[in-house]
């Protein structure tokens, strides 16, 4: 259900590509430093999109270098950190011991047994700090499982539970913004909950997993079935990011809600996009 908020970086310009690769070394430092070596294994491109939001509405002040690291021993580079890059590193522990703990109940894998033991008390630390953002997601989480459990067939109930989610963790704390920034993240959080059912459901069918759409879309399904559900629901989304008054960084986030979000779908369902607002089939 993660990796889908990532920047179409052909359509980048080359500040905006600079700008974006040193967010990601930021958090990498970020989780780094405060979680130690092995969280680094949990870092992705998805929690760049909330820093880069929060940074761009807040600005808050910033620090940044250029280093070498673990990753990158031989050639430095550059990353730019704040109060934001932070909270990322923080949402990103929390989201990724509650996936693992998840799979372990679900399907009694070991190694997410082990992950998410690794994870625990960085988790219990991150819960401490920001309760009700770590408390929707364990709700969130469990709510999920109830509804696979019981392969209930209503995709508008698994989406809105999973929106309840990304409505706390794109709120930092509570302001003039709050309700907006919440109507944001429910909206994209069901955005990516359907676009997720989409991208995996003949592989769900083939595996017996549960999948919303299985009684509705067969296997030879195409991506021009589900236009209008995914158009409809991020329509909603960029409704809210537009009263954001985001400056700093706004073509990054741009990009990432019209180009990069539909990367997987696109390559899933060979589709080809030449604008923000529509699909062409190849």
């Amino acid at each position: 259900m993660f990796g889908y908020l990532t920047a179409d970086r052909g359509h980048l310009t080359p500040e905006e590509d600079s700008r974006y690769r040193a967010a990601y070394c930021g958090l990498c430092r970020s989780l780094r430093s405060r979680w130690g070596s092995h969280s680094g294994l949990t870092l992705n491109y998805d929690q760049c999109f909330l820093i880069l939001l929060l940074q761009s509405l807040y600005e808050a002040e910033e620090q940044s270098g250029d280093e070498t690291c673990i990753a990158h021993p031989l050639k430095s580079h550059a990353w730019w950190q704040s109060r934001y890059t932070d909270y990322g590193a923080d949402m990103n522990i929390a989201l990724s011991y509650l996936k693992l703990r998840d799979n372990w109940e679900d399907d009694g894998s070991l190694a997410a047994l082990t992950g998410s033991a690794a994870f625990r008390y960085s988790f219990e630390a991150v819960s401490a700090r920001y309760p009700r953002q770590c408390e929707a997601m364990d709700r969130s989480i469990r709510d999920l499982r109830a509804i696979e459990k019981e392969k209930r067939e209503d995709p508008d109930a698994a989406a809105e539970t999973f929106a309840m989610m990304m409505a706390e963790v794109f709120v930092y704390s509570e302001d003039r913004w709050s309700a907006v920034l919440r109507q944001f993240g429910a909206a994209l959080g069901r955005f990516l909950y359907i676009m997720d059912a989409c991208v995996d459901l003949d592989e769900d069918a083939i595996r017996g997993h549960y999948n919303p759409f299985r009684r509705y879309y067969g296997l030879t399904d195409n991506g021009s079935r589900f236009d209008d559900i995914l158009r409809m629901i991020l329509g909603e989304c960029l409704f809210y990011f537009d009263k954001l008054p985001l400056v700093t960084d706004a073509g990054i986030l741009k990009n990432i809600l019209c180009y990069g979000l539909w990367t997987q779908f696109d390559k899933k369902y060979n589709m080809s996009r030449n604008n923000s607002n529509g699909i062409e089939s190849v």
